[in-house]
């Protein structure tokens, strides 16, 4: 068989690997949207197809989680011909569908906001055109209405030589490990991908459990080369920043989270606060449709989480919901904000400040000194999270820079990412003597090396790093 590397190759987003099985079966892990691609605006445009390979022969996609680097693009997989199932867990299926319905109606505002005569209105156009990804929400729908859903740790047979397991990864609801054990020419072989490792302890998620043995093992290496600083509980370390910031003095904090998963972390957390440490109710905005969405899907499949949450509703009845919590669904609600004068916490999206209405509040905000933006996550370059992060002292937020008067936090214990020693317990349990080979992926490329040195010393003998395209025989 052959497994080829579309995405993620020494990069953290855009998540897509092709494995074809000797009898031609061909099989898509993931198909997520790679947010760092480039786009040569000085070739002519030329209509083309989205993706390397021709979408109508592949035979099955299997999805490890929701988040929009791995399923983004599975809507174009269906424009360009695919015609079969997306394979995932009951929880992905519906914040994939939340996910990607958002990622539509994006692509329609970007559309409808190039129309237009002008040069600037056709450069718009041309951008978008030469960017491809342009599905729409009948496309969407289309899409999900091809979805089969596959309980944890229940081997699913596809085909008479394919045997898939889903395995709970803990990084999202819902999000998995893939095993795959597939025969040919009556020789079995075993290969896993670990879609994206969570942390142990996190909020609300289960713990990623162990996989199964494999000869071929695919592992993401986000943080291969980091080990999360903040040791401390997620209650303490948020506690700690509201009360200097909206408690000891009458500022606002502006938290960017991701309206999946990051945003309900941070939710249980504030009414853990408020409940078992009597911590006083202080206006909290959520300005984000889609967080509430995403919130439901979260109650909905409360079994799914993990014990301290579940024994938590039990107590409480309520698992995000509390005095002085607000969702904001309207633009008009979210402008408001501006004129609200007394402390208060904002959480919106995006986590990297790279889009979506958080980035209206960090405009707001940002030359505020009683202000502090806390960054919970990991912010890829390019973002206006990675610059304030780095401690640049203006921005530039659509169009029009600002000064950076408002402190800039970084916390790590929201991170949904296993760390080196996260990523590292996945790996031990893998025998060194029967693994033939490993292949690290969505990661920076100096957060491979670092982690394939550190494999390396472990006896892992093959460990490779492939490049966007490569293909290896396995």
């Amino acid at each position: 068989m052959k497994l080829q590397f579309l995405g993620a190759a020494k990069q953290v987003t855009g998540s897509m690997y092709l494995l074809e099985l000797e009898d031609g079966f061909k099989i898509l892990i993931d198909c997520g949207t790679d947010m760092e691609r480039e786009i040569d605006f000085d070739e002519p445009y030329e209509s083309k197809a989205f993706f390397p390979f021709d979408a109508s022969l592949i035979n099955l996609v299997i999805l490890t989680h929701a988040h929009i680097d791995h399923s983004g693009n599975i809507p174009m997989l269906y424009r360009e011909g695919y015609e079969g199932q997306v394979l995932c867990t009951p929880p992905t299926a519906e914040l994939a569908e939340l996910l990607l319905m958002d990622s539509a109606n994006l692509h329609l505002r970007k559309l409808k906001a190039a129309q237009g005569e002008s040069r600037k209105k056709h450069k718009q156009m041309d951008r978008l055109l030469r960017k491809g990804d342009l599905y729409l929400q009948k496309d969407v729908e289309h899409s999900v209405n091809h979805f089969i859903t596959i309980p944890f740790s229940k081997k699913f047979r596809a085909t008479e030589n394919l045997e898939i397991t889903f395995i709970p990864a803990g990084h999202l609801l819902g999000a998995a490990h893939v095993h795959l054990s597939i025969t040919e020419n009556g020789v079995k072989k075993t290969l896993g991908f670990s879609g994206d490792v969570g942390r142990k302890n996190y909020p609300l998620h289960i713990d990623p459990q162990t996989m199964p043995a494999c000869d071929y093992l695919v592992c993401e290496s986000t943080y291969g080369n980091r080990i999360h600083e903040d040791k401390e509980s997620t209650k303490k370390a948020l506690g700690d920043i509201i009360k200097a910031t909206c408690i000891d003095k009458p500022g606002r904090l502006i938290i960017p989270a991701f309206s999946v998963g990051r945003t309900q972390a941070v939710l249980y957390t504030l009414n853990r606060l408020i409940e078992e440490d009597h911590f006083p109710a202080i206006r909290v905005f959520t300005d984000s449709p889609m967080g509430k969405s995403s919130t439901r899907i979260y109650t909905k499949y409360s079994s799914y989480l993990n014990q301290e949450a579940r024994e938590f509703q039990a107590e409480y009845d309520e698992l995000f919901d509390f005095d002085n919590l607000k969702f904001l669904q309207t633009e008009k609600e979210s402008r408001a904000i501006k004129n609200y004068h007394e402390p208060c916490i904002i959480i919106s999206s995006s986590g990297m400040i790279s889009g979506g209405r958080v980035e209206t509040h960090i405009a707001d905000n940002i030359s505020n000194t009683y202000c502090t933006i806390l960054l919970i996550g990991y912010a890829a370059e390019g973002t206006l999270g990675r610059q304030l992060l780095a401690g640049t002292d203006h921005i530039q937020v659509r169009d029009r820079e600002y000064k950076v008067h408002a402190q800039i936090r970084k916390i790590d214990v929201f991170s949904g990412h296993a760390d080196k020693i996260g990523l590292l317990d996945f790996m031990k349990v893998q025998s060194p003597t029967t693994l033939k080979k490993v292949f690290l992926s969505h990661g920076e490329e100096e957060s491979m090396v670092e982690f394939k040195e550190e494999l390396t010393n472990l006896g892992y003998q093959d460990v490779i790093l492939p490049e966007k395209n490569q293909t290896f025989i396995l």
